[in-house]
């Protein structure tokens, strides 16, 4: 692929871009280095900000993008250093300040830290929700870009017609696992992405050359297939602003990716607390020679501004610095009270939702079919595999921003048959395989999320979502970091649990780590109705959804129920009592369901099954009421016993219903051990239906 690298001419050093606003260029860079300067000098010596990144050297470059951000669906990813994009795509500097120091209101409520940002900007280019992790912004924003190119080409949206993403990121990200799956994502589908990289030269003190070979990611993807590399340096005006404009302008035409790597100085250190001692005194000092704001200057004057203008507009930047800063000590502490506010999506006090600005398809105003609690059962009884197949394509059929995607889920339909026939139905557009990159595939689901589309990707298998943990934890806290400014609604499909045999890679559940993720509601169906139910509830919800669906449950004669209706929904956090009794309560999910009701059947006691179908959230009042009934709890999970959330309900028994216990609270769960190979291993650890009868019986006569 051509390289385009443009050296600035002496003859076009004073004939400042016509297409940019250079006033107002030069207006926010003046305000990025007062703030920087705000910061290190004052704020963090008083403690009033704890974490400070300076953009000095990285500031110039970062206006000139934003300025060249226009379209109101255009969206940019950045980083912790990128807070002078921020103020070229109009960000109050009193918002950012009030971030930095922690305050109510910034980005987060103080919530997340100052440079941790996002922009919900309704009238013009919004900043994705920023996350903490180096490189975690590339796969989101790759998925906004999809997301423009399925509204602008399948919805046949014009808002779209010439909006781009960009994503920013520094030297040392180019190594990481997000930046080479969004890269793959975004050169095989020619998506309208811009990848912005800022190379100072180093990863905090690690230096390029243990990034990338060369020190030069631009020179090392020149022959990378359909992305088209720009190369240049970031601090001089006139080239900077030539390679930015050509880079957009190339992304808007909608023939595919670019990558534009600009050299810039990093003239603080990486942030208030670096002292820079790796770098040598001649480093520094050359650093400091390609000071960007000088140039600017010599760029400007006298050839648009004279001197006179230029200072004004200095000290104008500075006036309106001191003036947010004194707006921002206005401001208050956060509200503590409102700490658990915004974990999940919520009612105001008259029952209304309280809509995040930007994300998913409520705060789009999406209209759904209607619903129904009460199944209407059809036809004769069907697997879990076709009715988990019958409620996506019905929510395909009538929702057009629906999209399923994953590994194999297109031609073959799935490794476990689920989405057989959705591609020849809906076409390759909705139905889609992915690259092997879980990753990706989160990440681009969070991105076509925060678009306004309700993506629903499918992880093979449970252990295969280990990839993807960052992902999937930056997506549930989203809500709540950003103040309910922003969500993410996804319904993560993901398969797992034994089937005939066993083995480490493909039988975990594991499913306490998605209680432990915030934000996620979690559901793990034992039937095929109550699998319709749930998934479509999830895919009509406005929260992030790991649907689990259990591998020796998909077909399974036991899990084999009726279809109970294209508009039946399932609320989440409501169990069902399979069996009633007085004698004991045992409480289940997923495949254990199906064994506990069997000893149940076969036990000479009245025992109580309760299915929890859910578990974020989890039926506390039917649990607490039914042991209040029996005085005795058996828990069967089929997770290992260590901090399993058989644990978490015990602790609630214990603490709720204590004097009405007649005997301990007791559990059955596999072992601490990986899921084992063998059949014979594997029925010595999961709970069996002969292990559970001799438990009942046993907790009874205590």
């Amino acid at each position: 692929m051509q390289v385009s690298k443009k050296k600035s001419q002496a003859a076009g050093r004073n004939s400042p871009h016509p297409d940019y606003d250079w006033k107002r260029v030069a207006h926010a860079l003046h305000l990025s280095r007062a703030l920087d300067e705000m910061e290190e000098t004052r704020l963090v010596p008083e403690k009033k900000v704890l974490y400070q990144f300076s953009a000095r050297g990285h500031d110039l470059a970062q206006i000139l993008l934003g300025n060249c951000l226009t379209d109101r669906n255009d969206g940019a990813g950045g980083y912790y250093r990128s807070r002078p994009l921020l103020l070229a795509l109009g960000v109050d500097p009193a918002i950012a300040l009030e971030a930095s120091m922690a305050r109510d209101g910034g980005y987060s409520d103080g919530r997340d830290i100052g440079a941790v940002f996002n922009y919900a900007n309704l009238d013009g280019p919004s900043a994705i929700p920023m996350c903490g992790g180096v490189g975690a912004q590339y796969t989101p924003t790759v998925g906004w870009a999809q997301a423009i190119t399925y509204r602008r080409k399948i919805l046949k949206d014009k808002a779209f017609d010439k909006s781009l993403a960009v994503v920013l990121g520094g030297d040392a990200s180019v190594a990481t696992n997000g930046f080479w799956a969004a890269l793959t994502i975004a050169t095989t589908l020619k998506l309208p992405v811009l990848f912005y990289i800022e190379d100072n030269g180093y990863g905090i003190s690690t230096p390029g050359h243990f990034q990338t070979p060369g020190s030069n990611i631009a020179a090392n993807l020149a022959s990378f297939k359909n992305l088209k590399i720009y190369d240049g340096d970031g601090t001089e005006p006139r080239e900077a602003s030539d390679l930015i404009k050509q880079a957009t302008d190339y992304v808007r035409s909608d023939q595919g990716p670019a990558l534009l790597r600009l050299a810039v100085p990093r003239l603080s250190g990486h942030s208030a607390q670096d002292t820079q001692a790796y770098k040598s005194e001649e480093r520094v000092k050359e650093e400091w020679s390609r000071d960007p704001l000088p140039r600017l200057k010599d760029y400007l004057v006298p050839a648009l501004l004279n001197e006179e203008e230029w200072r004004e507009i200095e000290r104008k930047a500075r006036d309106q610095a001191e003036d947010a800063l004194q707006r921002a000590l206005k401001t208050g502490d956060p509200d503590t009270s409102t700490i658990t506010k915004f974990v999940f999506s919520e009612n105001d006090e008259t029952g209304e939702p309280v809509l995040q600005i930007k994300g998913g398809l409520w705060a789009e105003e999406h209209e759904f079919p209607a619903s129904n609690e009460t199944p209407n059962p059809e036809g004769n009884r069907i697997n879990m595999v076709t009715a988990i197949r019958k409620t996506l394509d019905r929510e395909l059929e009538t929702n057009p921003k629906v999209l399923v995607f994953g590994e194999d889920v297109g031609p073959k339909g799935g490794v476990h048959a689920v989405t057989m026939g959705l591609q020849d139905k809906h076409g390759e557009d909705r139905v889609f395989d992915t690259s092997l990159s879980e990753e990706g595939i989160i990440g681009r689901a969070v991105g076509m999320a925060l678009a306004g589309l309700m993506p629903v990707p499918e992880i093979q298998f449970r252990k295969y979502a280990d990839p993807a943990t960052e992902q999937l934890n930056d997506c549930g806290t989203m809500r709540w970091r950003t103040g309910n400014r922003f969500a993410a609604p996804i319904v993560v499909r993901i398969p797992g649990g034994f089937f005939k045999c066993g083995d480490p890679w493909h039988s975990q559940t594991g499913e306490v780590q998605w209680l432990h993720n915030i934000g996620w509601k979690l559901a793990m169906p034992s039937n095929a109705e109550d699998a319709v139910g749930l998934l479509r509830s999830a895919m009509r919800g406005n929260d992030p959804v790991i649907f689990f669906e259990h591998r020796n449950m998909l077909d399974a004669a036991s899990a084999r129920r009726p279809y109970p209706g294209d508009d039946y929904v399932l609320p989440f956090g409501k169990a069902r009592t399979v069996t009633e009794g007085t004698d004991i309560t045992v409480v289940a999910w997923g495949a254990m369901v199906e064994r506990c009701e069997e000893a149940a059947k076969g036990s000479p006691h009245s025992v109580e099954v309760i299915d929890l179908r859910t578990l974020s959230p989890w039926d506390r009042d039917c649990v607490l009421k039914s042991v209040a009934r029996t005085h005795r709890c058996l828990i069967v999970h089929e997770d290992n016993i260590t901090a399993g959330f058989g644990a978490e309900i015990a602790a609630t028994l214990v603490s709720e219903v204590f004097l009405e216990l007649d005997a301990p609270v007791e559990r059955l769960t596999m072992p601490d051990v990986p899921s084992p190979h063998s059949p014979v291993l594997l029925n010595a650890v999961v709970p069996g239906v002969q292990e559970i009868s001799d438990k009942i019986a046993e907790m009874v006569a205590f």
